[in-house]
């Protein structure tokens, strides 16, 4: 069966999405002190400069080595999933290449800084929702993609266990 994969879309979210993640973090970066915040849409979206150490919500704070080491082995998962399993399936394709770019997105600032820097400050039905950037969207929304796939996927049906 012939393979069809959509590398050059693929490619064009990666590269966009990674150029958007790192554009924006260095202007807050260099334009912001930490803590700094300007209200783009009051009562919902902020701009606030701050830094994380650790995971989302900064769970396991101060343990970089062990981010470092599960990012590579996650991109390489990726990589290896987008080979074996993304073949003639754009959906998927989409989705693995947020995934991968969300992660070398935070991957970088890990290796360059010791730390991610977060910008987009939510307030979302009154709950503060925690400070976020461009790679932890496109985990998200590539993780929510993948999960509405492996929901609807009908040939999970047809395959004998």
């Amino acid at each position: 069966m012939k393979r069809h994969y959509y590398i050059g879309l693929s490619l064009f979210i990666l590269i966009v999405v990674l150029i958007a993640d790192q554009l924006t973090k260095w202007v807050v970066a260099t334009q912001m002190m930490i803590g700094d915040s300007f209200t783009v849409i009051p009562n919902f979206l902020s701009i606030t400069s701050h830094r994380n150490n650790g995971a989302a919500w900064g769970i396991l704070s101060g343990q970089m080595g062990f981010f470092i080491l599960i990012t590579i082995v996650i991109i390489i998962a990726l990589v290896v999933f987008y080979i074996r399993e993304a073949k003639n399936n754009l959906f998927m394709q989409v989705a693995i290449s947020l995934l991968l770019a969300g992660a070398l997105g935070n991957f970088i600032d890990r290796v360059m800084n010791g730390e991610v820097v977060d910008f987009v400050d939510t307030l979302i039905f009154g709950y503060d929702f925690p400070i976020f950037n461009i790679a932890d969207a496109s985990l998200t929304l590539g993780v929510g993609l993948l999960v509405i796939l492996l929901l609807t996927d009908k040939t999970n049906d047809k395959r004998k266990v």
